[in-house]
């Protein structure tokens, strides 16, 4: 694959990079956690210093919320002159069940570095130690590996640099009566701000990159609440200026130790850098970034087109592979064909925006065609349902995108919606990203009650399980499943998983 930079895009990222808000946060509380994850008190932080570490004791410090920053200790010897090395495994959880998991045991098909461990030598004590890596957390376990018969060692003090772009201060909390909605809205705006940094990232703990569909969501709630735009701009000049050679919008881009698109590329993510550009328009209406934008955005419309054959249905491959949801064994073919015309639909309003009137026309008559296809090539009459595939599969998220796309409106997407909840087909949606979809398309038809009932069942379900911040999977039947082979390296802070908070000033009326 060959890749080419817009310089004048990057530079202008580059301009528009945030100095990220610093605040010192400290441990609340001592706490014990079972294999089970449950946490219970075990002392005051304000007794830190009275639990003296030898070989094979430990701590777990709580930090009351999930935290991403920098961390320090400060450390010193009780007992005998230090006569050998501090050993020390450090554990940082998002969740108290990574506390207890031996990682070890860990037999995931991605990488083991994502677990967050460190294992130090301390030759000098007393000192401070200050990591050097940025950690996301709320409990940290101090384990003494081994000191020697002469001396323990003290935990005086930890303190945490959390860094974000944005504060919460910024926000007002939704005004809901409802408590679970309450804790919902502030779980969800925690997610967000944690994954606001100097981009978007999908997860602060793992994988730290931007990614293209996380940020159209991200975007969105945070128009809704933070209102950082420049942020928003920020990344879409960095898909912008950082593309394949034939101008396709990479899924996603790593930032460090420079500013590069992987070489992952998918037929969903590359069209939806049209709606993020839409959204921010109509946040904004920011038309000179809209202008400047619209041939990345175009030409997102002109290289999908060539996925599809004569009759105007798109072809299964790996060519235009889509996300959609990590649900294994999920056709995608049907949501490949509503997310294309939802896509049209954003580059006709971004059209006319821009006064091109014979495009935006040329586009209407391309998104009827598309539209017709669909009918005719996945609507299955006797079932009411669209199917998808060559085995006529069934699904949520087949009837959500075309619902989202038009293809089905009014009444007939209400009276699909219900349908498909009733029938309750094997293959469901396991993201909180698809999940979201799945209630946009509720609101979309009229079905407010029904959206906030789902909400409280899904992101509700999160709370339950004791959820700070959302995770990046969940679901209700399995929640410690994971498309990774080990739950271990799931990111329980995840772009896709905020968006209750946009959702719910959404339905502001209804809450």
């Amino acid at each position: 694959m060959k890749r080419i930079t817009n310089d004048v895009f990057v530079e202008k990222a580059i301009k528009l990079e945030p100095k990220l808000i610093e605040k010192q946060v400290k441990p609340i509380n001592i706490v014990s956690i079972n294999k089970s994850g449950k946490v219970e008190p075990r002392a005051e932080i304000g007794e830190l210093e009275l639990f003296t570490l030898k070989k094979g004791e430990s701590i777990v410090l709580d930090f009351g919320d999930h935290q991403v920053g920098y961390v320090s200790l400060k450390l010193k010897s009780i007992g005998s002159p230090q006569d050998a090395p501090a050993y020390l495994r450090l554990k940082f959880g998002e969740v108290p069940k990574e506390i207890t998991e031996n990682s070890e045991e860990y037999n995931g098909w991605i990488s083991r570095s994502w677990i967050q461990e460190e294992y130090i030598h301390l030759d000098v004590l007393p000192t401070w130690l200050h990591l050097p890596r940025r950690y996301a957390f709320r409990f940290l376990e101090i384990y003494a590996v081994d000191t020697s018969l002469k001396f323990q060692v003290v935990v005086e003090e930890v303190v945490c640099r959390a860094v974000s772009a944005v504060d919460m201060e910024e926000v007002e909390p939704i005004s809901a009566s409802d408590p679970v909605l309450q804790r919902m809205d502030k779980v969800s705006l925690r997610t967000l701000l944690n994954c606001m940094q100097s981009v978007f990232e999908d997860g602060p703990k793992r994988d730290r990159r931007l990614w293209l569909g996380d940020l159209r969501l991200q975007a969105l709630a945070n128009y809704a609440t933070f209102k950082d735009y420049e942020l928003v701009k920020r990344c879409m000049y960095l898909f912008a200026g950082l593309i394949r050679d034939d101008g396709a919008i990479g899924a996603c881009l790593f930032t460090e130790p420079e500013y590069l698109v992987d070489d992952t590329f998918m037929f969903d993510y590359s069209l939806f850098f049209i709606s993020t550009l839409k959204d921010y328009y109509e946040a904004t209406y920011d038309i000179k970034t809209v202008e400047e934008l619209w041939p990345s955005a175009y030409r997102q419309i002109e290289l999908s087109r060539m996925c599809f054959n004569e009759r105007n249905v798109v072809q299964e491959g790996d060519s235009n592979w889509c996300f959609v949801d990590w649900k294994e064994g999920l056709n995608k073919q049907a949501s490949a064909q509503a997310i294309y015309i939802y896509a049209l639909n954003d580059g006709i309003v971004l059209a006319e925006a821009l006064d091109k009137v014979q495009l935006a026309d040329e586009l209407k008559e391309e998104r009827k065609r598309f539209v017709s296809a669909a009918l005719n090539y996945f609507w299955d009459d006797k079932q009411g349902v669209f199917i998808s595939g060559e085995k006529r599969q069934i699904s949520y998220v087949s009837q959500v995108w075309m619902v989202l796309a038009g293809v089905k409106a009014g009444e007939e997407a209400r009276m699909l919606m219900d349908r498909i909840v009733e029938l309750k087909p094997e293959m469901g949606m396991v993201t909180p990203y698809m999940n979201h979809h799945f209630v946009e398309a509720l609101i979309l038809c009229g079905e407010k009650e029904k959206a906030i009932d789902y909400m409280k069942y899904y992101w509700g379900g999160m709370l339950f399980q004791g959820a700070d911040t959302f995770w990046e999977l969940y679901n209700p039947d399995n929640p410690q499943e994971s498309p990774y082979g080990s739950s271990a390296v799931n990111s329980y802070c995840h772009a896709w998983s905020c968006t209750p908070a946009y959702l719910l000033r959404k339905l502001s009326d209804e809450v």
